[in-house]
């Protein structure tokens, strides 16, 4: 290993290879804090060039190699699970071509979400997958985990906005699929592009990503809708889709979780609130404002006590960073939180919620709920000490049961997290073993050895961690 960390400094510079145990602890894990992993070095390549040497090198030393961005995954995606490189992109963040007359930019993978629309705003675009985390997080995780956020149940999520990408095998070739950059925006042949997209780090390493930007919108209709309860909300979301109107974004907070966004950044929310809805349309003026006077109806009629118009779009601004700081602002009820993600058909939101109700009793923890209401996709939040063992064991026991719920109700166990090491013994649950067995294949045929991102997604029988033995539930 000795010769091989030389090797890599020679490629890196002093700088870009990370191997003092005390600097190893800042990527023992990402945003899933309860599984912990140092790697055997960390390496911070500059360009592609330096990714491809080192993927060279690791192949032919047979290391195993875990591509990481910002960390800011939510299912221990890039947890050094037995060692290995940890090879991370933070410094390839440059935005190599902006391509507004074609609609399309070029990144590198290190490159934040935020950067992208901040860049082709000047000339009246975005780029519009906007997780939660994305004035931190990188194009190239989520590329990996297939990322979302509020504005993708109209417009998409990652791989409907990827044109191509540039893939590093774990060998060290490097592989373009999809749309190259010097193209049109057709592609023929099979997409692999799409494979790819998804695949949590598994078949190589992204380095560069080409992304279709779209036209900002003519018009913004935000609307603020406050309800006595979970159910109502529930029922108005359901409302407006069977109505035919897809808005931009359709978001619901529980009253655990408006009380402590409110008490954070003091945006206005109500304080008293059962359930919130946030409702924002957009296109043309005429039809969007259409659609508004039609949704405050809807949501009306389904028992909304108030809905507010934001009145500029600074006041728009303001409620969409309070939204998505929702989660930061858990840390001033509890001190740890487990993030789930999870999938149902909307229809059965009330259900799934009245279940998350019945876990927190049965386990003895509060959870809040912030999620895309829009398109069933929930994130539950069970607040928990991890000093205390025994909540931590139970936290993640009511995680796995709201998660199981979902796949009852003829849903999935993730929506854009991904599975990582934290959701690997439910695969098992979701798909058959031929299943298994077909997604196993495709990984094999870009990483025949499995060592790029290793023990991630696949069960096994084998966990990484103490807390995930299994204790009996609580009764």
């Amino acid at each position: 290993m000795t010769d091989l960390n030389q090797a890599i400094r020679d490629i890196v510079g002093d700088k870009g290879f990370i191997a003092e145990p005390e600097q190893l602890i800042v990527y023992e894990c990402d945003a899933l804090t309860l599984e912990k992993k140092i790697p055997t070095a960390v390496v911070l390549p500059a360009n592609r060039a330096e990714v491809i040497a080192i993927m060279q090198l690791c192949h032919a030393h047979q290391v195993p190699v875990i591509p990481r961005g910002a960390g800011t995954s939510l299912s221990g995606a890039v947890l050094a699970v037995e060692g290995g490189i940890v090879l991370c992109l933070s410094r390839m963040q440059q935005i190599l071509m902006m391509d507004l007359p074609n609609q399309r930019a070029l990144v590198e993978a290190g490159c934040v979400n935020a950067w992208v629309t901040r860049a082709a705003q000047e000339g009246g675009y975005y780029y519009a997958p906007d997780p939660s985390s994305q004035y931190a997080c990188t194009l190239g995780g989520n590329v990996a985990t297939n990322s979302g956020g509020p504005h993708t149940l109209k417009h998409g999520v990652t791989t409907n906005h990827v044109l191509g990408l540039e893939l590093v095998l774990p060998d060290g070739e490097p592989l373009w699929l999809g749309v190259h950059p010097d193209e049109g925006e057709d592609h023929s042949g099979i997409d692999l592009r799409g494979a790819v997209i998804g695949s949590e780090g598994m078949f190589g390493v992204v380095t560069q990503v080409l992304v279709k930007l779209m036209p900002e919108p003519e018009c913004y209709e935000t609307l603020l809708v406050v309800f006595e309860s979970v159910e109502q909300a529930s029922r108005a979301v359901g409302a407006i889709i069977r109505d035919g109107i897809i808005p931009g974004a359709l978001e619901m907070m529980d009253a655990l979780i408006t009380r402590a966004v409110e008490e954070a950044y003091q945006f206005g929310f109500p304080l008293d609130a059962g359930a919130i809805l946030i409702v924002e349309l957009d296109g043309d003026s005429l039809q969007t404002k259409l659609d508004s006077e039609q949704v405050q109806a809807l949501c009306t009629k389904q028992g909304a006590r108030e809905i507010r118009r934001a009145a500029s779009a600074q006041e728009r601004a303001e409620l969409w960073k309070s939204r998505k700081r929702a989660f930061g602002a858990i840390g001033r009820i509890s001190p740890n939180y487990l993030t789930q993600d999870g999938v149902v058909p909307r229809s059965k939101l009330p259900e799934i919620m009245h279940y998350i109700t019945e876990v927190s009793s049965r386990y003895k923890l509060r959870i809040c709920n912030v999620f895309h209401a829009g398109d069933g996709n929930i994130h539950p939040l069970v607040l928990f000490d991890e000093r205390d063992a025994d909540q931590t064991a139970r936290a993640v026991q009511a995680g796995e049961a709201i998660l199981e719920r979902c796949l009852e109700l003829g849903g999935s166990i993730s929506g854009e997290h991904g599975i990582g090491v934290e959701k690997r013994s439910l695969m098992e649950r979701q798909f058959s073993e031929h299943d298994l067995q077909a997604m196993k294949d495709l990984r094999s045929v870009f990483d025949p050895h499995g060592r790029c991102n290793p023990h991630k997604v696949f069960p096994t029988a084998k966990r990484c961690a103490d807390f995930f033995i299994r204790k009996q539930a609580p009764a």
